[in-house]
């Protein structure tokens, strides 16, 4: 018969020897691609850098910022506002990634210790605008010279090459994460049905 003497192309030249070429085709387990094993590496040197990093600055953040007589995330907000405002409570809430509610109530605050005001919004009459206070201003710039001062301190031993990578290694990963874990995700927890969402909370 040709079809075994002309080998395996010949094979596949009948009906019958496709058939068996597509059942063992089938049968055949699928190669899986090796994992990355550098990159896993990298990932979670990055997990551990970022914890690190992460729970230095929140000690900060609460050791500095609750000198001045507001919470961190009341500062978020009263800086968000002082860099981008006159801002609608929702254009605010995306910029905290917190739901309406919760800013509404961070706001409510910052207004009443005269840090933020609400106004009519010229545009629509049914939104207001929040904008930023002189006393306000003035508070948002004390703090942002004094956490200043103290990267100052940070990255005054290293070298000023490095000083640049570090500033942009930062920068290239917070636009990363935004895109990855932000971008076009409802705001609030996201725990799990069972989980308690109560922790996720952010102090007002």
């Amino acid at each position: 018969m040709r079809c075994l003497q002309g080998g395996t192309d010949a094979l596949l030249d009948t009906p019958a020897g496709a058939e068996a070429s597509l059942l063992v085709t089938m049968k055949r387990p699928a190669t899986l691609a090796a994992p990355d094993t550098d990159l896993e590496h990298d990932a979670a040197a990055l997990h551990a850098a970022v914890s690190d990093l992460v729970r230095v600055y929140q000690f900060r953040d609460r050791d500095r910022i609750c000198c001045h007589d507001i919470s961190v995330t009341q500062c978020y907000a009263l800086e968000a506002v002082a860099e981008h405002g006159p801002l609608r409570l929702g254009a605010l809430a995306e910029r905290m990634f917190l739901d309406k509610s919760t800013t509404s109530r961070v706001v409510a605050t910052l207004v009443r210790k005269g840090y933020l005001s609400q106004t009519a919004d010229a545009a629509d009459a049914r939104a207001t605008a929040i904008a930023v206070t002189k006393t306000g201003r003035q508070l948002y710039t004390r703090i942002t010279r004094d956490l200043v001062a103290q990267q100052h301190d940070v990255l005054q031993d290293l070298d000023p090459v490095v000083r640049d990578g570090v500033v942009e290694v930062i920068r290239r990963l917070a636009a990363a994460a935004e895109k990855r874990f932000m971008s076009g995700v409802s705001v609030g927890a996201s725990c799990g049905p069972s989980a308690d969402a109560s922790c996720c909370d952010p102090d007002e």
